[in-house]
């Protein structure tokens, strides 16, 4: 393995030290099942595989249920397609519904409420840490097989919610028609004219909260104060170069946002559609982050939703993570066993000299900042 990459994998595993069921006929609250004639587990209240007796009694409530409900997977995302493609060729009984797949992690929540107690309510939730931190009261606690090859300030003490999936926040931009920023302060210069925008509102986006992250560490600022972050985005705002679209692949792909801040394995998925797309993650502190899997606690479909949650966590899937340019959480404890993808994982871009990750408190303080000076900053 490559010793720096090695680095920054146990960097992004070791962000504190850096830095910081079966069917359910009674509903998603009271469902029950025998697996195999022996074992009857509730799914809705199971915390983990040993509940259910084996993989295959999980499996066998899974597809007892019929469905399970994902949110917010935009199929562009770190590779999600083949993931959910996976899932559907190796579970046929099992049906996936993708709902809303360009809604922010705060509008996940918000489906989920507005949803309650029907069977369209998302199963399952793929959300930023700042979100995750706010709501685990919507959770359901489960701890998957891989739990303990996952670091501990990158999960959930209880199973609420676990980091799956990472990667750098960094510039995306069209080299035709944009020189390369060798600093975060080039965007504020006059080639790039109403032409920088990001991915989401920072007060309800993962990856637009980072990128206010990444201008706060690149401008001096500290994890737990982002206020140089929004000190930037409004001087860019002042600049007229701040473009207020939020990106997706059709945005990038049309020109309609030629400069991009965004996940490193976002920004490189673009080179698809236009081969001029470049990527740029900046020398010095760099921010990142993972995102977090979680299970909603009124789950109309708790097997499955449990199931997906195993799925996800398994090697295949981990190296899914590896073939779509994001950072698996359990990198480490493969490369150990020998299941990592190192091709792959070699393949994955230079890392900053200087990782930074936020931790909760440090997340949960940013989060507040922006909610109370962001809108003005950029009206």
């Amino acid at each position: 393995m490559n010793l720096r990459r090695g680095a920054l994998a146990l960097a992004l595993a070791t962000a504190s030290a850096i830095t910081l069921a079966a069917c359910s006929s009674a509903g998603p609250n009271g469902g029950s099942s025998t697996a195999g004639g022996a074992n009857t587990t509730n799914a809705a209240t199971a915390t983990s595989l040993s509940d259910f007796g084996t993989l295959a009694d999980l499996e066998a409530a899974a597809k007892a249920e019929g469905a399970l409900n994902v949110i917010a997977l935009p199929r562009d995302w770190a590779n999600y397609g083949a993931i959910l493609d996976l899932f559907a060729q190796k579970y046929p009984e099992i049906t996936i519904t993708e709902a809303s797949p360009d809604a922010s992690s705060a509008e996940e929540i918000q489906a989920a409420k507005t949803n309650a107690g029907l069977d369209t309510a998302p199963d399952v939730f793929d959300l930023g840490l700042t979100v995750a931190l706010q709501n685990t009261d919507q959770f359901a606690p489960y701890k998957v097989q891989g739990w303990d090859d996952i670091e501990d300030s990158l999960k959930d003490p209880k199973g609420l919610f676990t980091g799956d999936y990472g990667g750098y926040m960094s510039v995306g931009y069209d080299s035709s028609k944009y020189p390369e920023p060798q600093t975060i302060q080039d965007l504020l210069g006059a080639p790039y004219k109403s032409a920088v925008a990001m991915n989401g509102d920072p007060t309800q986006a993962g990856a637009a909260f980072a990128a206010v992250g990444l201008a706060t560490v690149q401008n001096g600022g500290s994890l737990g104060d982002f206020q140089p972050g929004i000190d930037f985005f409004q001087k860019l705002k002042q600049a007229g170069n701040l473009l207020q679209v939020d990106v997706t692949t059709a945005t990038v792909a049309s020109g309609e946002t030629p400069v991009v801040f965004d996940w490193d394995y976002l920004n490189a998925s673009h080179t698809a559609d236009n081969p001029n797309w470049k990527v740029r993650v900046f020398p010095g502190a760099g921010y990142a982050a993972y995102y977090n899997q979680a299970i909603n606690k009124d789950a109309p479909h708790p097997a499955a939703a449990r199931l997906w949650e195993e799925f996800l966590y398994s090697d295949q899937v981990q190296n899914l993570w590896l073939s779509g340019g994001a950072r698996p959480v359990r990198a480490e404890a493969m490369q150990k066993a020998g299941t990592l993808d190192l091709a792959k994982w070699n393949a994955l871009p230079p890392a900053p000299s200087q990782t930074l990750v936020p931790n909760a408190e440090q997340s949960a303080q940013a989060g507040t900042l922006l909610g109370q000076k962001w809108a003005a900053a950029v009206s």
